[in-house]
């Protein structure tokens, strides 16, 4: 696929994927998700950590407002099929996928920029970011995942009273409200994203993929699941035997599948014939049956 609304390169180990519609303040239209899916699965394959940032003044204006009115005028909205919304596949491959991400966020970072920006793991803004959800004030509602993402970062009064109001937040606020985790200024914002990018990098992998990945389901969890699942996390190892057992199978020495249920046969002089056993055990069957 070729990359125009999605700029991507990799350095360091870091893969970087900047918005690349800054005539548009980087809304975002069904276009820019497609690209963003296969950037991410690059990253995913190519890189230890991904970094999104913003061209332009923008880090994000949120959705293509522009694209969604034309699809309520035509009547796609109503006639699509119903499958799960591609904003939240796509978001939820950075939120919970192979590598972990860091944005830097600059501008106005609304709407759906603000949802994406929370899919994020470390979110890292300059002094000239802004933070707000007008869907409210757009006769719309959130939709890249905002209810879940952003309502657990701000908590449900936060969330309630800026959509309700069309308040926006100022990089101090997002700070004090764990939105966002480091303040840089301007000329220093993408290098230290980088910077903590880079750092995640040293981890190992898998260190990586179960502090992305474990930590939000077990927040999700009861108490005791939670413990158990920590635990679980905790003694993951790959099964004694599994790499001999792969081998039996690649070399054509594994045991050959039964299907439940199926009687028991073994092969003698090539032919397949019901075994001895099998026989033995019908017949003491029938005898058991004629003497009830």
């Amino acid at each position: 696929m070729k990359f125009d609304l999605i700029t991507y390169r990799v350095e360091d180990d870091v893969a970087f994927l900047g918005l690349n519609r800054p005539d548009k303040r980087n809304a975002i239209n069904d276009a820019m998700v497609e690209q963003m899916r296969e950037a991410i699965i690059r990253a995913g394959k190519e890189a230890a950590c991904g970094l999104f940032y913003g061209h332009g003044s923008n880090f994000s204006a949120g959705l293509d407002l522009a694209e969604m009115l034309g699809k309520m005028q035509s009547g796609y909205l109503e006639t699509r099929r119903h499958n799960r919304h591609h904003w939240h596949e796509v978001f939820d491959m950075i939120d919970r996928g192979p590598i972990p991400f860091v944005s830097a966020l600059h501008g106005p970072v609304v709407g759906g920029g603000l949802e994406l920006a929370s899919a994020t793991h470390v979110r890292v803004a300059d002094t000239s970011a802004i933070f707000g959800l007008p869907e409210g004030q757009r006769g719309i509602f959130v939709g890249g995942g905002g209810t879940v993402r952003i309502q657990r970062i701000l908590g449900n009064t936060v969330m309630v009273d800026m959509m309700l109001t069309g308040r926006l937040l100022n990089v101090q606020e997002a700070e004090r409200l764990n939105l966002v985790r480091y303040v840089a200024e301007p000329e220093n914002l993408l290098a230290k994203a980088k910077e903590i990018a880079v750092r995640i990098t040293k981890n190992t992998a898998l260190t990586n993929w179960k502090i992305t990945n474990v930590l939000s389901r077990v927040n999700d969890l009861a108490h005791d699941d939670g413990l158990f699942m920590e635990y679980l996390s905790s003694n993951m190892a790959r099964a004694p035997g599994s790499e001999d057992r792969l081998r039996d199978f690649v070399e054509k020495r594994a045991t050959p599948l039964v299907q439940t249920g199926s009687k028991s046969k073994t092969k003698t002089d090539g032919k397949s014939k019901t075994s001895a056993k099998s026989k033995d055990e019908a017949k003491e069957a029938k005898k058991a049956k004629k003497k009830s």
